[in-house]
């Protein structure tokens, strides 16, 4: 992991990690996350989150997702999710195909701990724009991504421990 972490410093890679454990179990957490229509459910009401693209009932690798989300600043952006590395009831990543990062790629996973499933997002992005990337990180994109994660991590509790 040290690499990486080396790697993530010098090439203006940015990274998130959450853990969060929510009373369920693995049937009802994997049920939920497979489903790209819960998406919607657990996206703050202000980045007016609409797909465009028609949704199955669960995931697959290869799946295809399109949507349109809005940034301050930037307006109406659409971004073009692949959903890889599918491990069915474990984990899956989405990797952006095209949108407002020039990289994104988040892993999604999920497992069971004494007091329910654990659930861990760990997000490795890079912005465009260098060379004032790491200023427009520091003043904004940081805190906006903190913010969303904040939200579907009380949207999860919600949805999910009801």
């Amino acid at each position: 992991m040290e690499g990486i972490d080396r790697l993530v410093a010098m090439s203006h890679l940015y990274r998130i990690e959450r853990a969060q454990i929510i009373n369920t179990n693995l049937h009802t957490a994997w049920d939920f996350l497979s489903n790209p229509k819960n998406l919607n459910r657990i996206t703050p009401e202000s980045m007016q989150f609409e797909v465009s693209s028609e949704l199955p009932a669960e995931i697959y690798a290869g799946l295809l997702i399109e949507y349109k989300i809005q940034l301050p600043l930037l307006g109406q952006q659409t971004w073009l999710s692949e959903i890889k590395y599918v491990n069915s009831g474990h984990s899956f990543v989405d990797e952006q195909r095209m949108g407002p990062y020039k990289f994104w790629y988040h892993y999604h996973g999920i497992e069971a701990v004494d007091q329910g499933v654990c659930f861990k997002d760990q997000i490795c992005y890079q912005l465009p724009g260098a060379p004032f990337d790491r200023l427009v990180h520091a003043l904004y994109v940081k805190k906006q991504l903190a913010t969303v994660f904040d939200y579907r991590c009380q949207r999860l509790a919600e949805l999910l421990e009801g």
